[in-house]
This record gives C-alpha cells, structure tokens and sequence, in this order.
C-alpha cells in the first residue's frame, strides 16, 4: 500500500512533480511493482488527481472515504476487509525504493513464527551532524537486539559525549505491519507524544507494539522539498 496525499506542507503538490518524465507517485508505484515481492500494490489516497494519474497508466488505486491523520490511518480504512496477513507500506515520496530494503523487511515475518514482532521497519546509519540536527530527519534508537525504543526529531542519544561510540539512525519511511496491529492503531486514539513530534510510529510504541527495526545503507532520496527533487532528477540520470 502506497498512501498518497495530494497536499504537503513543505512541498504541495510534490507527488505530481515531474521526475525524469513521470510523475513522483508513478515511480514509486513502478518501482514497488518492479520489486515482484507482493500479491498486490495500491495506491491508497484522497485525491482525484493522484488517483486518475494511477489508475490512467494502468495501475491500481482506492479513494479514501474519509480524512486521515496519518497513511497508517488511510492504509487501515483500506485493507480492513482485505483478506491479507502482511501489510506493507511505502511511501509515495520514495521513488527509488527498491527490491533488497523490502526484502529485509519481509523477512522479519518470516523468521517471527511465534508472532512477537508486530511491524518491521528500516534504519540507515548517518554521520552528518547537519542531518543528525535536522528536525525533518526521523532519527531511531534501538535496544540491543534492534527493537525500537524511541523515534525523535531530535537527535538521539544526545551528544553530550561525543566520544562514547553512539551511532545515528535515520529512520526511513517503509513499514510492514501484521494487519491486527495496523488496525488497532486505527481504532486507537493519538496520544499526546505523537501529536507533539508528528511520527506516527510513536503510536505503536506508546500502546505497547514491538517494532523490530532492520539496518539498511540503502538511503535513496525522499522527496520532501523542492531541493529533494532536485537531487532525486540528478541521481536519476
């Protein structure tokens, strides 16, 4: 499932820009189907343009019936009559996206036969103290055996040592979830750290979900910002 709003604070509309020829949302659906890993790839979104530019190139897209807070929230309202196990989400923002990350993701289920893990998700280690501090960079501590203790804005640990040997991970925006986790998120209310950070995997964390996290140093490029695309339209050619 690919949520998609049409709508963004810092980039309206950035799902339509054009990247190399076609449209964000239309590489990220391509590059999610060309990985061959699922039953089933949608776009799960609210707004017409998105969904006639989809299903116009012959993919597969479902019309949220209400407003969402978060993709969870969209992807929830559309899989809950779906006969599925695994859900995974990919964000329209990611038009690299790419087979291997998925893969990895993926296999968090498969090795979890007593059902512990809830949702699976990816981390990529950063150096750059520009974007350790970068608020738009979602940043993961983890426990020793990579289960998500916190996701923050702001960096974590804090360096008050900065000789102690922490590592930085940024989180990339790629989930799989078993289905009765994404619907209970669905059905249970935001609390108040989530609505002050604005990640809506503290969610999970706040009601007691396990999320293993899978180390990735497949980073590609989200595009957030005008100077996003920029860079995703260099790294494409």
């Amino acid at each position: 499932m690919i949520p998609a709003r049409y709508s963004a604070s810092r980039f309206p509309g950035k799902l339509m820009q054009n990247l190399a020829g076609k449209s964000v949302i239309l590489r990220t659906y391509e590059a999610t189907i060309a990985t061959e890993l699922f039953d089933d790839v949608y776009v799960v979104t609210d707004s017409k343009i998105i969904y006639d530019e989809i299903t116009s190139h012959g993919g597969k897209a479902i019309m949220s019936k209400k407003e969402h807070e978060s993709g969870s929230d969209r992807i929830a309202e559309a899989v809950q009559d779906l006969d599925v196990d695994i859900v995974v989400n990919v964000q329209g923002d990611e038009p690299f996206t790419e087979r291997d990350s998925l893969e990895k993701v993926l296999e968090v289920f498969r090795d979890d036969s007593e059902k512990q893990i809830d949702l699976a998700s990816l981390m990529v280690e950063i150096h750059d103290w520009d974007e350790i501090n970068n608020p738009n960079t979602v940043k993961v501590i983890v426990d020793q055996n990579n289960f998500a203790l916190y996701f923050s804005r702001s960096p974590i640990p804090f360096p008050r040592d900065k000789q102690a040997g922490a590592r930085y991970f940024k989180h990339k925006g790629i989930y799989a979830f078993r289905k009765e986790a994404l619907l209970d998120f669905y059905k249970l209310p935001m609390q108040f750290i989530e609505a002050t950070e604005k990640i809506e995997c503290i969610r999970y964390l706040e009601y007691g979900k396990r999320i293993k996290m899978v180390e990735t140093t497949v980073e590609g490029v989200e595009i957030d910002t005008p100077e996003d695309l920029e860079r995703a339209k260099k790294l494409w050619k």
